[in-house]
This record gives C-alpha cells, structure tokens and sequence, in this order.
C-alpha cells in the first residue's frame, strides 16, 4: 500500500517520529521526497518499522516526514547502522537540505470523525509545554477545542511540545500557511 494518509491512531505505532526538512521550491520538494521513498524502498526494513509518510508545504518550502515505528529502540539501531547510507542518496539527488532535526513523538490522542476519502492535507501546529504532564493538560485542551477537523496530538518524549495535525480535504486560508499535502507514502506493516 503506498501514498495514502497514515493512519495516525494505529495502536502498535510506539513511536513517531517528526521531520521537518527545508528545501526550498517545489522541483526539490518533489526530487527530496522521491529520492526519499526509493532510499527507504531499497532499505532493508525492520519489523518495527511501520510507516514512512512525506508531506510537502503548500508554500513550497519544506517537507514534512512523518514516519512510525513499533519502538524507538529498533528506530536508534537502524539509524546506526544504515542512516548515511540512506541520507547519502538523499543529498545526491538535492543538496543543501536544511534538517532542523527529529523529534520523537507519543500519539497522545485523536478527535474527531474520520471517514474515507478524508481528504490529503494535514495543517501543522506546534505548542511548547513545561514537562509531560502540563504537554498532556495542553495536549487535552487543544482536542477539546479540535471541531472543526480531525486531529491527532502528539506529545514530544520530553514533554516539551505538542505537536497538533489536523485533517483536511482542503486547507481553509486560516491555516494554508502551515500546512502540507500528501505526496508520497511508504507503508512496511499495514494495520490489520
């Protein structure tokens, strides 16, 4: 199964794992993304590894990588023993990629109906927290005020952010600044 939303609240995904990359117009978005997926195709895979799902900005500018694992373990082995490899052939496709950095996430919880055909855009927020107990008050705070589209929160390992994801089938102009668009998904496990 490949190219389609990831289903976020799958309940084996242990961890997620949120990457932002800047990249700066729309032929390396798509090159960054492409080069991506055949990287991660040829990859050897390890059960833990659930899903790769790239999202690219409306703006142009970035792409966003959404992958889940079972665990973050089995995620740090394979980043030791095959990630230059992989980024390698990343870099020699489109040069210069801004990494700001990755940053593990628990799905806190999801709100909100969601149905076939859900749509392809995902708009990002991202609030800061002071420890894991206020980012799950916050995180809880923000579902109750998610009703105008499905959302899915997640909260970083340190408790230090929240990371919102909202679906939609178009982005309204309230959020197209922050929002991104399925283009490319690799899924290893499907949800069964």
């Amino acid at each position: 199964m490949r190219d389609a939303m990831p289903d976020f609240a799958r309940p084996d995904a242990g961890t997620v794992l949120i990457s932002p990359w800047e990249v700066g117009d729309h032929g390396r978005q798509r090159r960054a993304v492409d080069a991506t997926i055949a990287q991660w195709e040829r990859a050897p895979k390890p059960a833990a590894f659930l899903s790769l799902t790239c999202f690219t900005s409306l703006d142009g500018r970035r792409v966003l990588n959404y992958a889940q694992w079972t665990d973050d373990e089995a995620h740090r082995e394979f980043v030791r023993r095959h990630r230059p490899e992989l980024v390698r052939g990343i870099d020699d496709a489109v040069p210069d990629i801004e990494r700001p950095g990755l940053v593990r996430y628990r799905l806190h919880r999801s709100t909100g109906p969601v149905t076939a055909g859900r749509g392809d855009v995902v708009s990002v927020e991202v609030h800061p927290a002071d420890g894991p107990e206020q980012a799950r008050r916050l995180a809880d705070d923000l579902a109750d005020a998610s009703r105008d589209a499905p959302a899915h929160l997640h909260v970083d390992i340190d408790g230090t952010r929240v990371l919102v994801l909202r679906e939609w089938r178009d982005a309204p102009a309230h959020v197209e600044s922050r929002s991104f668009r399925l283009y490319r998904s690799l899924v290893h496990r499907p949800r069964w």
